[in-house]
């Protein structure tokens, strides 16, 4: 991993960046900003220009740069970035980036800034921040404002009983996305973006078996299930415009959680008329309060504060995302306002 300043501003030292202070940069009142980058993701010089710009306009001191590995998707680098001062962190790269990012920055007092690239940019879709324009992306980072937002809290529990926790900033799942994600050709992925993940779910959607569980919702009742997919979300619009938790709120302090139980084609008919046509189309019209939705037995809506899941057997789990291996159960709660994010000044 490495670490730069911008090569348009006067160089930082090492010892200048360990003495920085949460305020700002080292030795003055200014706020600092470092930009954690995936490299295989971004136009580096291009994105230093428009740093550089950005920051002089909004009187920001000069921006450092850490850059993301295989074997660190960003954790690591947004922890250097803290402790060399920076009070916002630009996540540059895809939506692994993002998440590993707000892992590192949500307990600290920083911000969190969005520069999307990838397929996905799913939190930036949700905020409805631009996708595809580096300018008006960095103007939000340095001259927006503070939006408080709620994150998921995941435990997950593996084979050997072992657990593992992470954060989350839209879903984490079990079933037919997890399962479409660990289908899914990477290097197609490379070639093509979302349109790779059209094979992989032909091939899901053939795999029959359900999810067998025991869940518990708010420290209620244990129940027992059986379900094609579980999904909790923490806000709900996915590229293509789809939108499968149309009720999320990316501030409500609540999840919605989805449950699929199709049966048949009939059954898959059912979810993708209520996916696409509804929630996609009928409930963004300008009367949809005013019309009654449809009763839909393949699908089942749920809102929670908590959810614990153990599973019958070994599932692939899915988190913003990434697959995130095998699991035999998780705990997921939500951390009402517990990440900052950078948007646009009202």
């Amino acid at each position: 991993m490495s670490t730069d300043t911008d090569p348009t501003s006067s160089a930082t030292s090492g010892a200048d960046e360990t003495a920085a202070s949460s305020t700002g940069a080292p030795g003055t009142g200014t706020r600092v900003a470092a930009v954690v980058y995936n490299p295989i993701k971004v136009d580096l010089d291009a994105v230093k220009a428009a740093v550089a710009r950005a920051e002089g306009a909004s009187g920001w001191g000069t921006t450092l740069w850490f850059e993301t590995s295989e074997d660190d998707a960003g954790q690591g680098p947004a922890r250097e970035a803290l402790d060399a001062g920076a009070t916002m962190v630009i996540a540059a790269g895809g939506d692994g980036t993002v998440r590993a990012v707000a892992e590192a920055v949500h307990d600290s007092g920083a911000s969190l800034a969005l520069l999307p690239s990838g397929t996905g940019n799913l939190l930036a879709r949700n905020l409805k921040l631009t996708l595809e324009d580096l300018d008006n992306s960095l103007d939000t980072a340095f001259g927006g404002e503070d939006r408080e937002i709620d994150l998921g809290m995941l435990e997950i529990r593996r084979e050997d009983g072992s657990t593992s926790e992470h954060v989350y900033v839209v879903m984490a799942g079990l079933g037919i996305d997890a399962k479409m994600l660990a289908n899914t050709d990477d290097d197609l992925k490379k070639k093509v973006g979302w349109l790779a993940y059209v094979k992989a779910l032909a091939a899901t959607l053939r795999d029959e078996n359900q999810l067998v569980f025991r869940y518990r919702i708010d420290g209620g009742q244990q129940r027992d299930m059986r379900a094609h997919t579980i999904i909790v979300g923490n806000c709900g619009a996915l590229p293509a415009n789809i939108v499968l938790l149309p009720d999320a709120a990316i501030d409500d302090g609540l999840f919605d959680i989805l449950l699929l139980r199709p049966k048949g084609v009939r059954g898959w008919a059912h979810i993708l008329y209520k996916v696409f046509w509804e929630n996609g189309v009928v409930r963004r019209l300008p009367f949809a309060d005013k019309l009654p939705g449809t009763e839909n037995e393949a699908l089942r809506y749920v809102k929670a504060k908590q959810i614990e899941v153990s599973l019958k057997s070994p599932e692939d789990i899915e988190v913003d995302g990434d697959g995130f291996g095998v699991a035999t159960g998780f705990r997921t709660w939500v951390e009402p306002g517990g990440l900052t994010v950078r948007v646009p000044r009202a």
